[in-house]
């Protein structure tokens, strides 16, 4: 069954599959009927949009497949794996942006129309909305690739400001400018890869267990010493799979204390830290006797 967590990322999800599909069908239309090359390569970036979502879609859905022989932890790492391919698509993107956005510089064109300023603005509002939406439910979730669809809104909402600065000069300054969207899509493909770059750098280090956990690292120690019978704890070992985290933790004991007594502590402090930290999944404990030496 899935959990309230789970349920929100689909949801946010299906919202961005929805409104990437009108976006995509609003801009491409606009931009071919208002002389805009802005907007069309607006309305590229937004077709890319809809299939990047399906997939964090997909990749939501089988994180929450149970263990099984093969994989005992789960299978919440495909959430990074997305992400990377999330990234592909903007990478991709920005490079057809860009390229067009060149060929369209040296190509003679018409002014845009007036009128996709206004079409412009409501999709700034939008996507920058929708940014906000699938952010928040990122942070709920702990979910890579729910970001990763956050941030490709963002870009979208960049690349729509970037249209309608460049759309507000060439109908400022009328003839001689007709490129100024053209240009302003060009820069807007930049800043599509710079944010490539800070989507990707945070899955690269899940999938490589780099350690940026401090904060969550300190919450575990604190809610450890609330065990009656845990003296303190040692090493914490942090890895994120998905929207969970698994921990491996030293806890230390009376040296005097027979094993079992030991074993039962283990297993009651396993069950305090997964109650009182949301998102913990596999929890290790490992008991390590007082002034013991190793």
């Amino acid at each position: 069954m899935e959990s309230a967590t789970v349920k929100a990322a689909i949801k946010a999800s299906y919202f961005s599959i929805v409104g990437n599909i009108l976006l995509a069908a609003i801009k491409l239309v606009s931009g071919f009927l208002g002389n805009s090359y802005a907007l069309i390569a607006d309305g590229i970036e937004s077709t890319t949009d809809v299939f990047s979502s399906l997939f964090v879609l997909f990749g939501i859905k089988y994180a929450q497949r149970p263990p099984d022989d093969n994989h005992p932890y789960g299978h919440s790492r495909i959430e990074p794996l997305i992400t990377f391919v999330v990234v592909a698509f903007l990478v991709t993107s920005a490079t057809v942006i860009a390229y067009e956005s060149i060929i369209n510089i040296q190509t003679p064109h018409k002014i845009p129309e007036t009128w996709t300023l206004i079409v412009l603005g409501l999709i700034i509002l939008w996507k920058e909305g929708s940014y906000r939406y699938v952010l928040n439910k990122s942070k709920l979730t702990n979910s890579s690739s729910l970001k990763a669809d956050a941030w490709h809104h963002r870009s979208d909402a960049i690349t729509s400001v970037m249209a309608f600065l460049g759309i507000s000069i060439a109908l400022i300054f009328g003839k001689g400018y007709e490129t100024a969207d053209d240009w302003a899509a060009l820069l807007a493909s930049g800043f599509i890869l710079y944010n490539s770059y800070l989507i990707f750098r945070p899955a690269l280090g899940e999938i490589m267990d780099e350690h940026i956990y401090d904060d969550l690292l300190e919450e575990i120690r604190e809610e450890s010493m609330k065990v009656k019978g845990i003296k303190g704890t040692e090493k914490c070992f942090i890895r994120k799979a998905g929207m969970e985290y698994h921990v491996d933790l030293h806890a230390i004991v009376d040296g005097e204390i027979p094993v079992r007594e030991g074993h039962e502590l283990s297993h009651k402090l396993k069950d305090h830290l997964r109650k009182e930290i949301p998102n913990l999944g596999h929890v290790l404990i490992h008991i390590e006797p007082t002034n013991y030496e190793h």
